[in-house]
């Protein structure tokens, strides 16, 4: 199966290991990620603005490069990218007067009719490939990972873009289950993590992941598993910040969940990108 994707910017610069470990785990379940030729940045946060046109243009500028393709679905790694390009998607489907206003902006470009499906890979894996099939993909058994899933916010909100339940989401629990991977029940896995925040509140973002790490520890982690670059980089790398205020901390690996996907299903270490984690989990993943 040949499917188009859009990678986003993050996926290309500090999250390759995102991009990398999706590419050749899907490989594995015989999808083949094709990128898009000419695709632009989504414009990272969807704007809430209802008669704020110019900044959902990015995004479905993007959605009219899929049809340049002639392809009717675009997929998607990133959350932030997924909910940007899935917003933007429904509002131009559902406004006409804005949506005739966006292709005049665009006179350039052909005309979008709102036609694209925006998917992300964990609802692909779900509802196209079906966890049922991966299972059956599972080359090594990851007996030592106690998983804690964390979703963000992107992926479960608002609830029409929602790729699961909001309040009681069960998507990433579903897959590691599918991997023989043990998940715990994770509290705060659909908080918020502090997002942009950490530019300028360091010190607040933090304090939120010294909370999520805590806790997800104490009921039995010791690995957390995202799908998102920023809440990625606040949940690992904003460790060093808590360890230099709270010296007792434990500190815990934070990885893409394709990283954990790509080791059941036999992907080789080379394609996984662990040595760009700040914690590497090697260890934890190979018992090594």
């Amino acid at each position: 199966m040949r499917i188009p994707y859009y990678p986003g910017c993050t996926l290309k610069t500090t999250a390759k290991n995102f991009e990398d470990s999706a590419i050749a785990a899907l490989k594995v379940l015989n999808v083949e990620l094709v990128e898009l030729k000419r695709w632009n940045c989504c414009g990272t946060v969807y704007s809430l603005a209802s008669d704020d046109l110019m900044h959902k243009l990015a995004p479905v500028r993007n959605l009219i490069r899929v049809r340049e393709e002639d392809g009717s679905k675009v997929l998607t790694l990133c959350s932030m990218c997924y909910n940007t390009l899935k917003q933007a998607n429904l509002f131009f489907r559902e406004d006409k007067e804005a949506s005739e206003k966006m292709n005049e902006f665009m006179y350039r470009e052909r005309d979008y009719e709102g036609d694209v499906e925006v998917l992300h890979i964990l609802g692909f894996l779900r509802d196209e490939i079906g966890f049922d099939q991966i299972a059956k993909k599972v080359k090594r058994k990851l007996a030592g990972l106690k998983v804690a899933p964390y979703y963000g916010c992107l992926l479960l909100r608002p609830g029409e873009a929602a790729i699961d339940d909001p309040e009681n989401p069960s998507v990433f629990e579903d897959l590691f289950e599918s991997l023989g991977v043990q998940t715990v029940d994770f509290p705060y896995r659909n908080e918020c993590c502090g997002a942009y925040q950490t530019v300028d509140q360091v010190d607040l973002v933090a304090e939120r992941t010294r909370k999520m790490i805590n806790l997800a520890r104490s009921i039995g982690a010791n690995i957390l598993a995202t799908s998102c670059p920023l809440c990625q980089f606040n949940l690992e790398t904003r460790q060093k910040d808590v360890k230099g205020k709270w010296t007792d901390f434990e500190e815990m690996p934070v990885v893409y969940f394709t990283q954990i996907l790509g080791a059941a299903l036999g992907v080789g270490r080379e394609d996984l990108g662990f040595e760009l984690n700040l914690f590497n989990p090697s260890e934890l993943i190979y018992g090594e």
